[in-house]
């Protein structure tokens, strides 16, 4: 056949040497979810079965990872049966990697409708690794710009459409999909993290769109997404509305782009932050501010329901007399290891503990009543009293217990704390006073 002259070769030897060279054919009937494949060659006989599920070919053809085999996640599966549906040919690359291989194969598709009953003819090559080394070249450069953008695709609210999708972690070319955009948000919004699915919604919905967007406009937020593998990450979703001449035209550029690093970076530098704002530099327990902060939400927490909460001042016994015979650096050892022997305590006993100035520290403890936070002050004061602290080697500490009433205000139970705690000083030390 190949020493025939061009002007020689008829339709059915144009056929015979399609069916010769291509690598695969598939028939599709989408309206049962079937599918035959009617050649297999090379690559091909290992990656396809003769016969199966229609979705599944879809999942395995486009809902896996670039240049991997691994699947995306089960809820974003659901887009599957939108990208399957074909009105005219269709022509993408695709990357495809067996089970058992690390190399992925370069393929060309391209989708042949036959009958207005979703009934197609699928065409597959593989590229020679030349071709795939060239395409991989040509697109490094263009994946290293877009790396930080997920997805993207073109909206018209007038149409309610959407096109020119573009999942970067499942291909760099376009993905065919028929959705509506109405449709897209309503799926989409379960990917979004409960607490800011209301924000997606009212920012997505057309008509705000429509009214809060001139024509070239663009904004952003962030929010949490689940990305393809399922878990949950910081992405800021971006609209662009098209520059057009008509102000009826309401066509939108939606982008995702992953932020993730660099926000837990931010929020690691806040929380940092917010730690040192609420923190005591020398103890590591709260400071002054934050432990009233703390006493004040208790007395909230008191006076909308009847949960017990009951509070504690403490007190290092002639605390003075370590400054004056052992310097202040010993001084400032013996209040940091008073300060973990409460912190400790306050682990096992939901408490929050601080510093509230020089040797004083407030315990407030959650579900405890009076006689049950006298019980714990007891035990804690006996273990301080039996503490060995560096240098000093023994002090005791003087306790002061209330428990809050609905009807106190702050002024009202420092007051009893604090003459609770000194007549435990008057009483001769080391003691604990309930009032």
């Amino acid at each position: 056949m190949t020493d025939k002259k061009l002007t020689d070769f008829s339709i059915n030897d144009v056929s015979e040497l399609f069916l010769k060279n291509i690598d695969a054919v598939i028939l599709v009937d989408a309206t049962i979810d079937q599918y035959r494949a009617v050649i297999r060659r090379g690559f091909f006989e290992g990656f396809l079965k003769e016969t199966g599920s229609y979705h599944d070919l879809i999942l395995d053809l486009w809902f896996h990872f670039n240049d991997s085999n691994e699947k995306v996640s089960e809820d974003y599966q659901i887009f599957a049966d939108n990208t399957g549906v074909f009105t005219k040919k269709y022509s993408r690359r695709l990357k495809l990697v067996l089970e058992n291989e690390e190399k992925p194969h370069l393929v060309q598709m391209t989708v042949y409708p036959l009958v207005a009953t979703e009934k197609y003819l699928f065409v597959l090559d593989e590229f020679d690794d030349n071709e795939s080394m060239q395409e991989s070249l040509t697109t490094k450069k263009i994946n290293t710009i877009q790396s930080s953008y997920l997805f993207s695709m073109y909206i018209d609210l007038v149409q309610d459409t959407t096109s020119s999708i573009n999942v970067t972690e499942i291909s760099e070319d376009v993905v065919n999909y028929n959705l509506k955009y109405s449709d897209w948000r309503m799926m989409i919004v379960n990917m979004i993290w409960p607490e800011d699915q209301e924000q997606f919604l009212r920012r997505t919905d057309p008509e705000y769109l429509k009214k809060n967007f001139t024509p070239g406009r663009t904004s952003s937020y962030d929010c949490m997404m689940r990305n393809l593998e399922g878990k949950f990450i910081w992405v800021k979703l971006i609209f662009s509305r098209a520059q057009t001449n008509n102000d009826e035209d309401y066509r939108f550029v939606f982008m995702v782009q992953d932020i993730h690093e660099n926000s837990m970076e931010i929020l690691s530098t806040l929380k940092k932050y917010e730690e040192m704002a609420i923190t005591d530099p020398l103890t590591g327990v709260f400071n002054h501010g934050e432990i009233e902060t703390q006493l004040h939400n208790a007395l909230s927490i008191r006076q909308n329901n009847d949960e017990p909460i009951s509070v504690m001042l403490l007190d290092l016994d002639m605390f003075k007399k370590v400054n004056d015979n052992f310097g202040h650096s010993a001084g400032d050892t013996t209040l940091k290891h008073f300060a973990k022997i409460m912190k400790e305590f306050a682990i096992k006993e939901n408490a929050a503990v601080g510093r509230w100035g020089g040797e004083e520290f407030v315990i407030v403890c959650y579900n405890k009543n009076a006689d049950g936070v006298k019980e714990i002050a007891e035990k804690l004061r006996k273990e301080v009293e039996e503490y060995v602290f560096p240098e000093i080697e023994h002090i005791t500490c003087s306790v002061g217990v209330t428990e809050l009433k609905a009807e106190d205000g702050f002024e009202d139970v420092f007051n009893r704390i604090d003459k609770a705690m000194y007549a435990s000083k008057h009483n001769g030390r080391n003691m604990v006073t309930l009032m």
